[in-house]
C-alpha cells in the first residue's frame, strides 16, 4: 500500500511544480529504502526539514517516470547497492535498465547536438528528443555560442522533451525527401528553388514544405500545411505557403 503524498510542504509553487503522482511515487521509494537499508537510510536525515527537502529534490528529478520503471530501479538498488543511492546513481540505474526510454543524459545529448549542429539531417540521432532539443535551441546557437550561454537553453528544451517521452509521447524525426538523390523530382527541385527565392536555409524550407511530399487532399497534408504556415508567420516571414509545387514567384 502506498503512503499518502505528504512531506513536501504546502507552498503553491511546490504543488504546481511536482505532480501528486510523482509525490506519491517518491514516498513509495523512500518507504522501500527505509525497509531495505534501515538505519543507514534513516541516518541520512537528522530533521523533518531535511527529509522534506530531500523528497522534493528526488521528486523534481523523477517527474515523468512511471511506477513500473521506479519499482524496477528500487529492486536493482536492493540487489546491487549496500547503501542508499544518490539521485544521480538512481537515475543512472534507470538508464541502465532501460527505464529512461533510451534517452541519453543531458550532457551526452548536448555534446551530440553540438557535434552535429552543422548538418543535423545527416546524423543518425541517438534519440529524436536530442534532435528536437537541438532544433528548438537553434543549430546556429549550438555552433556559435559558448557553452555557459547555450547549455542552459538546451537543457531546458531537452528536459521538456524528456518529460513528454516519459509520459508516453512518441517523438519522430522529420522525414524529408532525399534531395541529393532525386534531382529530377519536381517537389524536391521546387523546395530548393523556394529556399533560394526567399533566401531561406534549404533545411528550413524543406521543413516548412514537407507537407508537399504527402498525398494531395489528405487530412495529414492539410494539417501539416497549416502548422507550417503558422510557423512561418511566427518566424516573421511574409510567405503564403503553396498548396502544390509550382512556379516560384
Amino acid at each position: 500500500m502506498r503512503e499518502p503524498a505528504a512531506g513536501y510542504g504546502d507552498g503553491r509553487e511546490q504543488s504546481a511544480t511536482i505532480p501528486n503522482e510523482t509525490k506519491t511515487l517518491v514516498n513509495m521509494i523512500f518507504a522501500r529504502f527505509m525497509a531495505i537499508y534501515g538505519h543507514k537510510f534513516k541516518s541520512c536525515f537528522e530533521t523533518e526539514d531535511e527529509l522534506r527537502i530531500a523528497k522534493r529534490e528526488w521528486a523534481l528529478s523523477l517527474r515523468g517516470y512511471g511506477e513500473r520503471e521506479l519499482v524496477a530501479a528500487v529492486n536493482r538498488c536492493k540487489e546491487t547497492l549496500a547503501w542508499t543511492p544518490t539521485i544521480s546513481e538512481f537515475l543512472a540505474i534507470l538508464r541502465e535498465i532501460g527505464g529512461d526510454f533510451g534517452l541519453p543524459s543531458t550532457r551526452d545529448a548536448y555534446v551530440e547536438a553540438c557535434l552535429h549542429a552543422q548538418h543535423p539531417r545527416e546524423h543518425q540521432w541517438s534519440h529524436p528528443a536530442v534532435y528536437w532539443a537541438g532544433r528548438n535551441t537553434g543549430w546556429f546557437e549550438l555552433r556559435s555560442e559558448d557553452e555557459e550561454q547555450v547549455l542552459p537553453k538546451f537543457s531546458y528544451q531537452y528536459d521538456v522533451l524528456c518529460r513528454r517521452v516519459r509520459q508516453g509521447e512518441e517523438l519522430e524525426l522529420p522525414v524529408l525527401p532525399a534531395i541529393e538523390n532525386k534531382q529530377d523530382s519536381t517537389t524536391a527541385r521546387f523546395m530548393l528553388a523556394f529556399a533560394e527565392q526567399h533566401k531561406l536555409a534549404p533545411e528550413y524550407a524543406c521543413d516548412l514544405l514537407y507537407y508537399l511530399t504527402l498525398p494531395r487532399g489528405s487530412k495529414v497534408r492539410q494539417r501539416l500545411r497549416q502548422q507550417a504556415q503558422a510557423r512561418a508567420d511566427a518566424d516573421g516571414l511574409a510567405l503564403q505557403l503553396p498548396d502544390a509545387p509550382g512556379p516560384v514567384v
